[in-house]
């Protein structure tokens, strides 16, 4: 794989990354989430925080780790964000795949609530394009982030 360039848009800089347990939890459990997609991350700073900051980090995957990857939206996808969201905590060191974007997440409530069936979700997601998500959940999978530099949004 190499290295590539991975953004995490947030209030703050954030040299060196960490992973912090909130309130809810997120579409893979509570870990260190970034993107591939600059733009992505450039959202979730402008969105969050006046003068919100994107952090670069270069990314060298380390093979012994263990790692989970969707390549795509797929039913194993929908039920893992549905049991991470309820709390089920994973032993992956690394989670990879789409993230739900604003309007695919209210799908993904309405099936995990039970309003809408697994069909129906799909039918909704059919034409929506989601975005990417890299999660980081162990101190060995945050050593693989190198801190490049931050930018403030809005300069």
């Amino acid at each position: 794989m190499g290295t590539v360039l991975l953004y995490h848009g947030s209030g703050e800089i954030v040299e060196f990354p960490a992973i912090r347990k909130t309130k809810y939890t997120k579409d893979f459990s509570w870990g260190f989430y970034c993107t591939s997609s600059y733009v992505q991350a450039y959202r979730w700073a402008e969105r969050r925080n006046k003068g919100g900051i994107v952090n670069v980090y270069s990314y060298t995957e380390d093979s012994s780790l263990r790692i989970l990857r969707f390549d795509k939206m797929t039913d194993e996808w929908l039920d893992f964000i549905g049991k991470c969201r309820n709390g089920y905590i994973h032993d992956y060191d690394i989670v990879e795949g789409p993230m739900a974007d604003d309007t695919i997440w209210n799908f993904v409530n309405d099936f995990l609530s039970g309003n809408i069936s697994r069909e129906v979700f799909w039918e909704y997601a059919r034409f929506k394009y989601p975005t990417h998500q890299i999660s980081f959940h162990s101190m060995k999978a945050l050593s693989c982030l190198k801190f490049e530099r931050s930018e403030q949004v809005g300069q």
